[in-house]
């Protein structure tokens, strides 16, 4: 099987960016486009984002997550502990964030530190799931190999049945992470493939180093 995509082609033509126009920290960049993003329309979940994760095995790997909250000190998403991706973490917490807003022809990549938030928070944000939601994080052995669809759903029926009418409360193999950022990479595409990238890094006296990347 072969198909040639060297004819895919678009010219990046929204938007520039530029040292005189950014600033110091990047946290305020990133809510900036976020807003900016939000306010596009064009993107069903602007929070979605890709997390890479260095496996037990040695491989890299990806996924698309949500990301819940970013603060000063950085991004917060909820996963089940005992995931592939919740195992590679405890092993490595080195990870990586990416952003692709197509519509605003814009990237955003952070390397970080991802480290487990609070129990109170973890339980603050598990209160407002929707009951179905809070099911699921106890039907599902996330990551695990399973017979099949079925066993799957009578998995969840049990539980649906354990809590009817009862509250329910958070496993304590599922919760958040924060991942705190060492690096934040902010991309505008350009015409002619002469991209802008902008790179903030993080100092030994904790001060943003800006540095402008060739594309």
């Amino acid at each position: 099987m072969s198909k040639d995509l060297s004819d895919y082609r678009k010219s990046y033509e929204k938007s520039t960016l530029l040292e005189t126009n950014i600033p110091e920290n990047p946290m305020e960049l990133f809510q900036k486009w976020f807003y900016e993003i939000e306010q596009n329309n064009s993107n069903e979940e602007p929070n979605a984002m890709t997390i890479s994760t260095i496996g037990i095995d040695g491989f890299p790997k990806n996924r698309v997550v949500l990301l819940k909250k970013f603060t000063w000190e950085g991004f917060i998403f909820y996963t089940n502990y005992k995931s592939e991706k919740g195992i590679a973490i405890n092993k490595n917490s080195n990870v990586c964030l990416s952003f692709f807003w197509h519509s605003l022809e814009r990237q955003i990549i952070i390397k970080g530190k991802a480290e487990k938030i609070a129990t109170n928070l973890s339980d603050g944000y598990f209160e407002s799931r929707p009951n179905g939601s809070k099911l699921g994080a106890w039907a599902s052995n996330q990551s695990e190999v399973i017979t099949s669809r079925e066993a799957l759903d009578d998995t969840l029926k049990k539980v649906e049945e354990k809590y009817n009418g009862k509250e329910i409360p958070r496993p304590k193999h599922w919760g958040g992470y924060i991942v705190k950022p060492i690096s934040i990479e902010f991309w505008q595409g350009r015409p002619n493939r002469m991209h802008d990238r902008i790179r903030y890094t993080m100092s030994e006296n904790f001060d943003w180093e800006i540095e402008r990347l060739a594309p």
